[in-house]
């Protein structure tokens, strides 16, 4: 039996990327909402939800990136001149926030600046995500398997819609896991602004689900042809139960419903992506097959795969066992 290895190690980097939407998701969403903390011991408290976890759900984006460098490196060679700025922006901004984690509880005097590097790390970094996918949605001009396009190619309309749909959406996450983890005036100004946020969200996702399959004819086949849209029908449907759920779990002050709804809504979208994607890993320019590396490669990189993503799952999920509860306003990160 023949494995197809190219689709095996897309299917493990689409995992990598999930992983590190839906964990370092609502660490960022924490940071879009650190400005509605209304006192510096809230602002303590939401910062103190995410301390012991944050720098270990970026693991996910290294091995996203990692993996498609080392995996797919044509793509890699493709993306990355494409897409050099609002990445290269991604990362600043991830330097200040992580920075801001340390240097907030030490530097008493100026700790509103680092409040501001890590509202302003978050929000930044969230945006240019969001418009690094919307460029990469609308397609990347290929020749002779080098990136053909100019400096400003990934500055649209549809790019910055998808960077503002993306902290919106972060934004709820961040709501939603601080309903799960806190209590009092925290709690209770994360769920009034997760239905603002959850409302806002489903506009988005309804607005870029309709620009979506118009950017590629490949992307009209797979949902509005027949009798493929037959078996991508079950994703706006379950999007629909998402939202429900969402708001239920709201107005009944429920307090895991609307994270594990949220979350939900993020994965839904994003399999819905990879429906579009399929079978390009760079729209209409580059298949799966195309852009990988030889066979041998992708053999022996998938043996150190399955040896390290176990070991992540596991360190990743003990330490969120060790967490778990709620956080209080006492708790101080060091």
């Amino acid at each position: 039996m023949t494995i197809d290895l190219p689709l095996v190690w897309a299917g493990l980097i689409a995992f990598a990327v999930l992983a590190y939407i839906v964990l370092d998701g609502f660490d960022l969403g924490i940071g879009i909402l650190f400005p509605w903390g209304r006192s510096e011991e809230s602002r303590d408290q939401m910062m103190n939800t995410v301390a012991p976890v944050w720098d270990g759900n970026e693991t996910w984006l290294v091995l996203g990136g990692g993996g498609l460098f080392a995996v797919f490196p044509l793509a890699y060679a493709v993306i990355m001149p494409a897409l050099y700025a609002p990445i290269i922006i991604m990362l600043l901004a991830l330097v200040f926030r992580g920075v801001a984690f340390e240097f907030r509880w030490k530097s008493h005097a100026r700790k509103y600046l680092w409040d501001w590097a890590f509202a302003g790390g978050s929000t930044v970094a969230t945006f240019a995500q969001g418009v690094a996918l919307g460029a990469l949605v609308q397609g990347i001009p290929v020749e002779n398997r080098a990136y053909a396009g100019g400096w400003w190619d990934w500055l649209t309309p549809f790019s910055l819609l998808t960077g503002l749909a993306l902290v919106i959406g972060y934004a709820l996450l961040g709501a939603t896991w601080l309903i799960l983890k806190t209590e009092g005036e925290v709690a209770r100004i994360a769920r009034k602004a997760a239905f603002g946020l959850g409302l806002a969200l489903l506009c988005m996702i309804g607005v870029v689900s309709l620009l979506t399959p118009f950017m590629h004819e490949h992307f009209m086949q797979k949902w509005f042809a027949w009798p493929a849209m037959a078996f991508v029908a079950p994703v706006p449907l379950l999007v629909l139960v998402c939202a429900y759920a969402l708001f239920k779990g709201l107005a009944d002050k429920s307090e895991l419903m609307p994270f594990l709804a949220a979350q939900g809504l993020f994965a839904l979208s994003y399999i819905g992506l990879l429906i579009s994607f399929f079978p390009y890993i760079v729209p209409s320019s580059l298949t799966l097959w195309q852009a990988a590396a030889p066979d041998n490669s992708l053999r022996f990189l998938l043996v150190g795969a399955l040896v390290l993503i176990p070991v992540i799952l596991v360190y990743t999920g003990y330490a969120y066992w060790v967490f778990r509860g709620k956080v209080q306003a006492k708790h101080h990160y060091h």
